[in-house]
């Protein structure tokens, strides 16, 4: 799924917020819907764009840790298995 918004806009859509444009408004200009805006406060506010960039790095690397838990915690179970079979 493509994004329309990159973090740089977004943040300087809550920027315009927190100077004092309406959130309807802000919605309305912009073209998104509340909601989103909404759900952008709550994972963007108060933070800046090279923060913004940090937590993205950060998510893509906790992803990546998790795959690579997930994986060798089913290799562990595999090879349980295997040495159960063979006793």
């Amino acid at each position: 799924m493509k994004k329309r918004y990159t973090e740089e806009q977004i943040i300087g859509f809550l920027k315009e917020a927190e100077a004092g444009v309406p959130a309807k408004e802000l919605c309305r200009q912009h073209g998104f819907s509340e909601a989103s805006f909404y759900l952008w406060r709550s994972k963007y506010g108060g933070l800046d764009v090279s923060e913004a960039r940090r937590l993205k790095v950060l998510e893509v690397e906790n992803s990546r840790l998790k795959k690579l838990l997930a994986e060798s915690m089913l290799e562990q179970e595999v090879t349980r298995e295997a040495l159960r079979k063979k006793w």
